[in-house]
């Protein structure tokens, strides 16, 4: 799996797009609904009407990166389709990339040490 090295955000669109879009329509479709900004760097991820393909985008500083993903199988584990988008964490985004239900993946809660 390619896995992104940093701290980055991630937005998944939970409705599913035309696929027919390149880098450039998707990222106009992140500016005009969703009213983001696909040069931050954040990464955004689209479904397909068909739940085994997706696309994402990221601008990596010098350019847009566009990355198309077809699993085989019974497809990927999407979020219920609603208008807008869902913000996951990295973990979530590695799940729904390997095509595991990533709705299962959840932040381990960390308690502050206490001094001994």
């Amino acid at each position: 799996m390619i896995s992104p090295a940093g701290n980055f955000k991630f937005y998944v669109a939970a409705k599913p797009v035309d696929f027919r879009k390149g880098m450039d329509g998707l990222a106009a479709l992140v500016q005009n609904e969703f009213d983001l900004d696909p040069f931050n760097g954040a990464i955004f991820i689209f479904r397909s009407k068909r739940a085994d393909r997706l696309k994402l985008i990221v601008w990596d500083g010098t350019g847009l990166v566009m990355t198309y993903k077809r699993i085989e199988g019974k497809g990927f584990e999407w979020p219920r389709m609603q208008d807008g988008i869902i913000n996951m964490n990295k973990s979530q985004f590695e799940a729904l990339f390997e095509g595991l239900d990533w709705k299962r993946v959840t932040a381990r809660g960390a308690r502050r040490p206490v001094a001994v």
